[in-house]
């Protein structure tokens, strides 16, 4: 069976708007300035800040007002909880795994957080399994994650595919694997100068559909 990697934060799931949600709710709850929702988002940098280096800056911003525990319990599940996956994506991969293709998510973060997500949307009963860097020790673009997906599943990375919204994460993490990629651009313009993903998508719907598409046409 073909394997494809799928990435989750900003891919499958919205996790900004999610964190966006949960930070509105988190200020209003304990009486903070509305205008702090630009700061907040701008220091966890879709998640890619470390969550050490968020939970500093908010106790050092707010310790007068709000406990450490309090923002440690905030970043461990307000945005977690909050994740939804689109109709669009859940059809697309349950067609996907109709058609033969083994699904693994690959991601990196934490692994309380990222499997709350997954169990939380419901992509645990999709998918066939899944790695998270904290777990596996690498973090993408790293081949050595991909290479613990394709063990994972019993899968071959040979002529496997990378669906992601990162440049860096997804589709660099290609270059050192046998894969083919589709770049998920939410909107954005490719701006990486030197590689391209295989194909580019505006959502993660899309990616899949098209890597199902140009399989059954090379058959």
């Amino acid at each position: 069976m073909p394997l494809l990697m799928l990435d989750l934060d900003n891919t499958l799931v919205d996790r900004d708007a999610a964190f966006r949600e949960a930070v509105t709710d988190f200020l209003t709850a304990h009486g903070l300035p509305e205008d702090d929702l630009a700061w907040l988002m701008s220091i966890d940098a879709s998640g890619y800040r470390p969550r050490q280096a968020v939970a500093e800056a908010m106790i050092e911003r707010y310790g007068g007002t709000v406990t450490g525990d309090a923002v440690r319990t905030f970043l461990d599940r307000g945005a977690a909880d909050r994740v939804t996956l689109p109709e669009p994506t859940r059809d697309a991969l349950a067609k996907a795994v109709a058609a033969g293709w083994t699904c693994v998510i690959v991601t990196n973060g934490r692994v309380v957080q990222q499997e709350l997500k997954i169990r939380h949307t419901g992509l645990n009963a999709i998918v066939h399994g899944w790695v998270i860097s904290e777990s596996t020790g690498h973090k993408k673009p790293a081949p050595e994650i991909f290479h613990a997906a394709a063990t994972k599943v019993g899968a071959s990375l040979r002529s496997s595919w990378i669906v992601g919204d990162s440049a860096h994460a997804d589709i660099r993490g290609t270059t050192g694997i046998d894969a083919r990629s589709v770049w998920v651009s939410n909107g954005r313009p490719w701006t990486e100068p030197t590689f391209r993903p295989t194909h580019i998508a505006v959502d993660a719907a899309s990616a899949i559909h098209y890597v199902i598409s140009v399989r059954r046409t090379a058959r």
